[in-house]
């Protein structure tokens, strides 16, 4: 026995509209052709699937059985339809994010509150991209999206300028360095530097000051969040580097000071690195966008 999707398709239409004229109109076929299908099929089956002489015509014991069958069936492959229709049309996908900036989250959770809204059939996850080379997942399909400081030039991988920020110097106002109007790679040979729980070289304090001065700090504590951070800055157990969107909320509570990396500032910019193929999608067009515009709204009010 061979049963189409035509089978359990025209099998639902009879039993919805109660006879062949009505089903084939809807079926957009002729009724003759619906009948000869009808016919076809039972052939397969071996038994009538109608009872002829009932108006409206009825399904037969036989029947019934097939109608549940295409009840079951019908809504998954339809539902599948609509998903290659919304995916050819851009209107559904999936969206899934490796972060390597551990801070990120703090402006990385309003872009997709406002992503959702606009794209509510695109799937969105987080991969937090600690624990693995980001990148390469993003090269082989794992993740969708890499948040990254580092672009590279590599070949089927676009790296899309997102915003500059300001990495910046945060300890407790009765700490010594807070009299100084702007810290310098020496200052921090005898301290206690808070941060995330990244390698070194993710990490701005080192990357763009300690690191190339050949400075070691007197210690070195991870923790995994921000808010924990700071409340051990204002307890004055260390100092950390934060990006200026995380420190916003600080920079004018007289528990901390907030102040400039060397004399000049120093100024990161990240970047998101997806696949080419990818970039001209509209919902990461519009994540782009999202991503660019909220982190700068969230820097001026810091």
């Amino acid at each position: 026995m061979h049963i189409e999707f035509r089978h359990l398709k025209t099998i639902r239409a009879i039993h919805q509209t109660g006879g062949l004229a009505r089903a084939a109109e809807t079926m957009n076929i002729t009724q003759s052709a619906l009948s000869h299908q009808v016919k076809g099929l039972e052939d397969q089956v071996g038994v009538e699937l109608f009872v002829r002489r009932s108006k409206p015509l009825k399904l037969s014991t036989a029947g019934h059985k097939l109608l549940k069958l295409a009840e079951k069936i019908l809504p998954e492959i339809e539902a599948a339809e609509e998903d290659f229709r919304s995916l050819r049309t851009g209107r559904s996908g999936r969206m899934h994010i490796a972060i390597e900036c551990h801070a990120c989250f703090e402006w990385l959770f309003p872009v997709l509150e406002e992503f959702r809204k606009a794209w509510p059939d695109v799937d969105v996850d987080i991969r937090p991209g600690l624990a693995f080379d980001a990148i390469p997942a993003l090269q082989r399909e794992e993740v969708d999206l890499v948040v990254s400081s580092d672009p590279e030039v590599l070949n089927g991988v676009s790296f899309a300028a997102l915003f500059d920020y300001e990495p910046v110097f945060v300890a407790s106002a009765a700490h010594p360095l807070a009299q100084k109007p702007y810290v310098e790679a020496e200052d921090f040979r005898g301290e206690m530097i808070i941060t995330y729980p990244v390698e070194r070289s993710r990490l701005d304090v080192f990357s763009q000051l300690l690191i190339p001065a050949k400075v070691e700090p007197r210690g070195v504590r991870q923790v995994e969040l921000t808010a924990v951070i700071l409340l051990l800055v204002a307890s004055n157990r260390g100092v950390a580097v934060l990006p200026d969107w995380v420190v916003r909320e600080v920079r004018y509570h007289s528990d901390y000071v907030t102040r400039p990396l060397t004399e000049t500032g120093v100024t990161r910019r990240l970047y998101a690195a997806t696949r080419s193929e990818d970039a001209e999608k509209p919902f990461v067009s519009y994540l782009l966008q999202l991503a660019r515009k909220i982190p700068v709204q969230l820097q001026r009010e810091a």
